[in-house]
């Protein structure tokens, strides 16, 4: 089966950083663009940050400057770097993957199961 697990959330002060994982486990030859994104209760899943298989990236305007997306390829994992975090970059963190080719497959709009951030003023 495949999944992404995400690791890394957790309480922080603000002006703290903190750096998120995720890792594509199963059968998996490679992924597309993978990202970010992150969810408020009452809001919709916003984008945070994106990367390409090529590594090119793209960051919504609130954490551009302060958050890093980078990917291992060979290994189907990306990071997100988080600096001087603030209390508004409180929620949850979702890992998400565009296509994995798997063993048995493409499998399309694969997501993490979710890492609580938190950033207290």
């Amino acid at each position: 089966q495949v999944q992404l697990v995400e690791s890394g959330g957790g309480l922080v002060q603000a002006g703290g950083s903190l750096r998120l994982s995720c890792a594509a486990s199963g059968s998996i030859f490679s992924a597309s663009n993978m990202g970010w994104y992150r969810q408020v209760p009452g809001k919709q899943r916003a984008l945070v940050a994106a990367i390409t298989p090529s590594g090119s990236t793209s960051y919504a305007a609130s954490v551009k400057g302060r958050f890093t997306i980078s990917r291992i390829s060979a290994q189907n994992t990306v990071y997100l770097q988080m600096n001087d975090l603030k209390p508004e970059d409180t929620a949850v963190y979702y890992c998400h993957a565009d296509r994995l080719l798997t063993g048995t497959g493409l499998v399309v709009d694969v997501w993490g199961q979710g890492t609580q951030v938190t950033v207290s003023s």
